[in-house]
């Protein structure tokens, strides 16, 4: 016949401590089935800290990178006008553009009334 399917299936637990966190890994349980295991979540956290959301998701419904998929997230060296590190020199120039312009008022401002 075909294979035996297993009972109990491995499930990933995350949580959100707020609505606007992000979700975290918390551990994972064996149940049956998704409502199963959103009870025994429920039942753990009642005994941890308090959350706002609770979410479990099948292990085998995770699908992680392959090596080959990863090589894709490597940077291209000449991106680094996309870093935010790449906009620090701005404050330093508009600091010096500033200081730098000087207008009729401010330069007349510094003979106190002697020019006529």
């Amino acid at each position: 016949m075909g294979e035996k399917v297993p009972f109990y299936e491995e499930f990933v637990v995350f949580s959100r401590k707020t609505p606007v966190s992000p979700c975290q890994e918390q551990f994972t349980l064996l149940a049956p089935n998704h409502e199963i295991a959103l009870v025994m979540a429920q039942e753990n956290f009642m005994r941890r800290e308090k959350v706002c959301d609770i979410w479990v998701v099948k292990r085998s419904d995770i699908r992680a990178m392959t090596p080959e998929e990863r090589k894709t997230l490597e940077r291209v060296d000449n991106k680094d006008y996309r870093t935010t590190k790449g906009y620090g020199y701005l404050v330093r120039i508009w600091r010096e553009i500033d200081q730098g312009m000087l207008d009729e008022k401010e330069i007349l401002s510094w003979s106190k009334g002697r020019v006529k």
